[in-house]
């Protein structure tokens, strides 16, 4: 434009002339290519932030993520429903003389702490990523291999009770949050395919548990060894494998909003009686058939037998769930669940106990993978599911917390299984019936698809 300007001294040119100047000058400017930075801001504004874009709901890379939330759950939710191999070894070996309710206390611990640490994990994960779970699988293995040294009762509730399950917490929650973000219509069959990775753990541990505890020379030492062995490259690949889709938000650490949401409170209530009665089976399921007179091998097996079916449980669910709604078949879930649990002690013979397995373990297949299912739906943001899931299971998760010591009591103090039976069902039917009526509160209504 500075050729344009006259100087001062400079002879005048024709009015033609200097329009002609003018036009030329402009059609350089307007030719002259953009700046980067005005190109980078043009295409930012006019592309949608990464929350906005729809999740690719299928694919190579979402697959491997589902793989890597897989491997997790089969290292953290297998290890804890192998919990009854573990009770029934304590109440006859190293913790002989403390009663079924003292030694729940352990499991019911880790199995609250697993999921209460998601109140911190699963934000984390929203805000810093994958990057919290390098040191969590580290610490997970740490308390595995420290696992096979304890003796003393005070020395397992600290390392399997404790450690291990703030270490779960910090594992689990980013592998439902990952996943969620990379599944929108399917993420239903998606999360049963990644907590059916926890089914595959319960088949692998127990077995391999009971055959080391009770037909080898190993001892509980070695035995817990190689389970930490068996851990240490699926826990690898998860870490790789895992990582998430969208930037991560920079909202409030914990979005108190949460708790005024009408769904959300009703499904944490449900979840808080279902979790009580629900671990039932997976705690004392080993003790009652070796009371009923199975050899303490094959009762170590019906662990096993639990989650292969729950993993049917949890892969067909999620996907009736996706075409006839999650709230409907989590719901289902809860009640069927309570029915089963109500039946344990009228099975008495091996076959029944073994069938009671395969029909407890495919009703309780849908509750977690059910119940994440469901909690994404409350979220907002997809950067937002790590969020609520934690804030939501950290709650609800105190049933589980409560039930299987409350249980040890009825067993010790009776010296059966029919009361514990008898509680544990109702408060799950009870937690079912909440769900059934959470679909009030929906736009849908009660007999809607949601």
């Amino acid at each position: 434009m500075a050729t344009i300007i006259r100087e001062k001294n400079s002879p005048p040119v024709n009015d033609k002339e200097s329009t002609a100047t003018i036009e030329s000058e402009l059609d350089k400017d307007n030719s002259a290519p953009s700046s980067p930075d005005l190109l980078d801001q043009v295409n930012s504004s006019a592309s949608p932030p990464d929350s906005d874009k729809p999740a690719p709901d299928g694919g190579a890379r979402a697959w491997i993520v589902a793989a890597g939330g897989a491997a997790i759950l089969f290292c953290c939710l297998g290890f804890s429903n192998s919990f009854g191999a573990f009770e029934q070894y304590y109440l006859t070996h190293q913790l002989q003389g403390h009663s079924p309710d003292k030694i729940a206390w352990i499991g019911s611990i880790s199995a609250y702490l697993q999921f209460g640490a998601g109140m911190v994990g699963g934000p984390m994960f929203d805000r810093y990523g994958s990057r919290i779970m390098q040191p969590a699988a580290v610490v997970y293995v740490f308390s595995v291999m420290m696992l096979s040294l304890c003796k003393a009762y005070w020395q397992i509730m600290l390392v399997q009770g404790v450690l291990m399950g703030v270490a779960m917490g910090f594992l689990q929650f980013p592998a439902f949050a990952a996943v969620s973000q990379y599944f929108d219509k399917n993420r239903a069959a998606a999360l049963g395919v990644v907590v059916s990775g926890s089914s595959i753990g319960g088949v692998v541990i127990p077995i391999a548990l009971s055959k080391m505890l009770n037909n080898s020379s190993l001892g509980f030492g070695w035995s817990v060894r190689v389970i930490g062995f068996l851990l240490i490259p699926l826990l690898a690949f998860a870490c790789v494998a895992v990582r998430p889709r969208l930037t991560p938000r920079t909202t409030a650490f914990w979005l108190s909003r949460a708790y005024t949401e009408v769904i959300f409170v009703l499904l944490m209530v449900s979840m808080f009686f279902i979790f009580m009665g629900m671990l039932t089976p997976l705690f004392y399921l080993p003790t009652y058939a070796v009371a009923r007179g199975m050899d303490p091998a094959l009762a170590g097996y019906l662990l096993a037998i639990v989650n292969a079916s729950s993993t049917f449980g949890r892969i067909i669910p999620g996907v009736l769930a996706d075409k006839y709604g999650r709230l409907n078949v989590f719901a289902i879930g809860g009640v069927s669940t309570g029915i089963a649990i109500f039946c344990m002690n009228s099975a008495k013979t091996n076959s029944s106990l073994i069938g009671y397995g395969v029909v407890f373990g495919f009703t309780s297949g849908t509750i977690i993978s059910g119940l994440s299912a469901c909690i994404s739906l409350c979220a907002k943001d997809p950067r937002e599911i790590g969020m609520y899931m934690g804030m939501g299971m950290s709650l609800s998760s105190l049933g589980g917390l409560i039930g299987p010591p409350v249980n040890g009591v009825f067993v010790h103090h009776y010296g059966g299984f029919f009361e514990a039976c008898m509680f544990s069902g109702a408060v799950c039917l009870f937690g079912g019936f909440i769900a059934v009526l959470t679909k009030i509160a929906t736009p849908q209504g009660i007999f809607g698809r949601v």
